[in-house]
């Protein structure tokens, strides 16, 4: 009977470690970062300033400052870009849809390619016309992206693959430049079309 009771403390002891072993693994692995994890929503590391840039697109040069007195979205990407790029712009272009003629002429959507090895003018072009939203694809050389990057906080890696077969890990935010060029607010991945909608309204003149 002695023995029995013995046994059965000792199963109990050795159950009630089993569950404090599993529940510390289970803490551990869901306050684990998870670095294979995309940085698509990664926050910038600085706080970004902005400001102007020119780059190239399928017509020639564009400055930022071509646009003063328009709202401007600036959404970082490229076009080999399995879903991220697609879901962000989707929304930015259900958004344009949804506006009257006049509010679309107080809006620009830039779309500038942090793959610029891929990426030419006239590919960036082709691509941001399936979108149906008067949007612009720019790029440059990769000294002038980085430059441009840093200044907006924009956080990109590309991602090891062969020459023509590879991802660029980047992040996702739409950045709203208010008509007089100043970087107002980032709006984050994921953004639905009334999220683009009261941005463009709040800066609009």
């Amino acid at each position: 009977m002695k023995q029995s009771k013995l046994n059965r403390a000792f199963l109990i002891l050795l159950l009630a470690f089993g569950v404090f072993l599993a529940g510390s693994y289970a803490l551990i692995y869901t306050i684990k970062p998870d670095n294979t994890h995309s940085r698509a929503n990664q926050v910038p590391m600085a706080a970004p300033t902005g400001g102007d840039f020119r780059l190239t697109s399928a017509n020639g040069d564009v400055a930022l400052s071509d646009f003063k007195g328009q709202v401007v979205f600036v959404y970082f990407g490229y076009t080999f870009c399995p879903d991220i790029c697609p879901t962000n712009l989707a929304q930015v272009s259900l958004a344009y849809r949804q506006l009257s003629d006049e509010q679309k002429q107080t809006l620009q959507i830039l779309f500038i390619s942090v793959d610029p090895e891929r990426d030419t003018p006239e590919r960036l072009q082709e691509y941001v016309n399936y979108f149906d939203a008067d949007m612009i694809g720019l790029t440059g050389s990769k000294p002038q992206i980085d430059e441009i990057g840093q200044r907006y906080g924009v956080v990109y890696q590309k991602v090891e693959g062969d020459k023509q077969n590879y991802a660029v890990d980047h992040s996702a935010f739409t950045y709203v430049i208010a008509p007089n060029g100043e970087l107002k607010e980032q709006l984050p991945h994921a953004s639905d079309p009334q999220q683009f909608i009261d941005a463009l309204n709040r800066y609009s003149l």
